[in-house]
């Protein structure tokens, strides 16, 4: 890989993910549609491209991509737009790629409901929710063409810069000394990745010729109850305050007011019956997976997004 595109290069796994590649002498085109947070984040990097844009916008991209050999696709948008917008932006995409090789960062929405099983890339998927069809449906049309391309599966992510995530809102109330909340119980264990470790295990991906074609499953360091990672979160700060547990009751009740809580509801089995993800094929194919502890992840994580709130 000699030079790459990473779109949504904005966001928490963009961000990182543009980090780790420029870290190995990669040169990189960053794309994302507010160049005023490009410049503030990439515009010391001497081996960073800042491209504004649209992904939307299929020549944009298309001219963004020119010279690049790997296009790595991480752009996010809000639950209430994916059926209009998500089919159209991996459409776009794919058309870019062609030529080139494509990385997509994915969640695990297509997996379906799991109920605490140890999920392989050769579980069967069978999603019940809407969300989770269509990820599965854009997957299927992926692996229908000609491109060669890498599939990772991450679960939550928390990290620098990574917004509007689980972990984001919870740490933003703790850093503006307020009551603070935890979507779902606090007693059941989840999992989270901290970006930097999903961003170094995708580009070891995308680095491996031997990765494309397939499905990879990238887990977080280990399962962690919201209490543990609250305790954690008190002494890192000494935040005091109460942490509420975010129940589905008061999510369907937010979503009479609000789209995105109103599409995030039908996601609500992901924390109340959570899997884990099996990361033993990345092991044995790969090499070991960066596993940061959630304390040191969570202490780089709050110093980010301090900054950001002062």
């Amino acid at each position: 890989m000699k030079k790459a595109i990473v779109l949504g290069a904005s966001g928490g796994m963009g961000y990182s993910l543009v980090n780790e590649l420029t870290g190995r002498g990669i040169e990189v085109v960053a794309f994302a549609r507010n160049e005023a947070k490009l410049q503030s984040l990439f515009a010391s990097n001497p081996f960073v491209r800042i491209q504004p844009g649209d992904v939307l916008d299929r020549e944009v991209v298309y001219m963004a991509s020119a010279d690049v050999d790997t296009v790595f696709h991480s752009v996010s948008i809000s639950y209430e737009q994916w059926n209009e917008k998500l089919p159209r932006i991996m459409r776009n995409v794919m058309d870019v790629a062609k030529g080139r090789k494509l990385v997509v960062v994915d969640n695990v929405y297509a997996y379906g409901r799991q109920d605490g099983k140890r999920v392989s890339e050769e579980t069967e998927k069978n999603p019940h929710t809407k969300k989770g069809k269509l990820r599965l449906a854009l997957e299927q049309e992926l692996k229908a063409s000609e491109i060669p391309y890498i599939i990772a599966h991450f679960p939550d992510f928390y990290g620098p810069h990574a917004g509007n995530t689980i972990l984001h809102h919870t740490l933003k109330s703790v850093l503006l000394n307020k009551k603070s909340g935890y979507v779902g119980s606090l007693d059941i264990p989840r999992e989270f990745i901290f970006t930097p470790d999903g961003a170094k295990a995708l580009v070891e991906l995308a680095m491996n010729e031997s990765a494309y074609g397939q499905n990879w499953n990238i887990p977080g360091e280990r399962l962690v109850t919201g209490n543990e990672l609250v305790d954690m979160i008190r002494s890192l700060t000494g935040y005091d305050k109460k942490v509420s547990s975010v129940t589905k009751r008061m999510i369907r009740l937010a979503g009479l007011f609000n789209p995105f809580m109103r599409e995030f509801l039908e996601l609500s089995y992901l924390y109340e019956h959570p899997f884990q993800l099996d990361g033993r094929k990345y092991e044995r194919e790969i090499g070991a997976l960066p596993r940061t502890p959630y304390e040191e992840g969570l202490r780089q994580t709050l110093a980010f997004q301090a900054a950001e709130v002062n």
